[in-house]
């Protein structure tokens, strides 16, 4: 009797143990599946929601020319420019700011910009009398970029003018956009590259 009793016992026992066992596996089975979609979440989330970066790009062609021949007596690659630029983003506005005096070379040039996706923008060349010469687009530039980084992710520009300090400053301050500048570092206005949040040196890689 007292072995029977036993016996019966060691059998519930085992038969409790295993509901146990049976138990913790059905809670556990939707708790793995829980853990494994917090796991995937993230990753999908992240993927679905990333926003390509809007790029406003802008080239004072004057000072991009002069500085790149005075410092490597080379001419600057727009193409390759347009390529490097774009890993960043999409770039949704790009005007390069030229003046014009008509002859056949500037003309193919201006041509060879608008195919990569430049819009460019004229002003005529003039000779004063005492031999100096006006054209320069600073206020036209200023005013471009005033109003493209509204709608913008980064203004980038082409330039090595100090006077375009303030204005990489103000955008970035009002509108919370990027400012990069690329220059020829030696040629290029310190204020600028200071201003600037990120500074591309115009080297052997970006010249013809």
């Amino acid at each position: 009797m007292l072995m029977h009793t036993r016996i019966v016992y060691l059998v519930r026992l085992r038969e409790f143990q295993l509901s146990l066992s049976v138990l913790y596996w059905l809670i556990s089975l939707p708790l793995m599946a829980v853990s494994a979609y917090r796991l995937d979440t993230p990753l999908t989330i992240s993927l679905s929601n990333a926003r390509t970066k809007k790029i406003a790009l802008f080239v004072d062609v004057q000072n991009i020319y002069y500085t790149c021949r005075e410092a490597y007596g080379r001419q600057f690659n727009y193409r390759k420019l347009w390529q490097q630029v774009s890993q960043q983003g999409e770039i949704v506005q790009a005007v390069a700011y030229a003046i014009h005096k008509g002859d056949d070379g500037q003309l193919k040039f201006q041509d060879a910009l608008k195919h990569i996706g430049f819009e460019v923008k004229l002003k005529p060349f003039i000779q004063r009398a005492d031999g100096s010469a006006k054209g320069d687009w600073d206020v036209g530039i200023t005013i471009d970029v005033m109003e493209a980084a509204v709608d913008v992710d980064i203004v980038t520009l082409l330039s090595g003018d100090g006077d375009f300090d303030r204005l990489l400053v103000k955008i970035y301050q009002k509108h919370g956009v990027e400012t990069q500048v690329y220059g020829v570092p030696s040629l290029t206005a310190k204020s600028l590259m200071d201003a600037a949040g990120q500074f591309h040196p115009i080297d052997f890689s970006l010249l013809l």
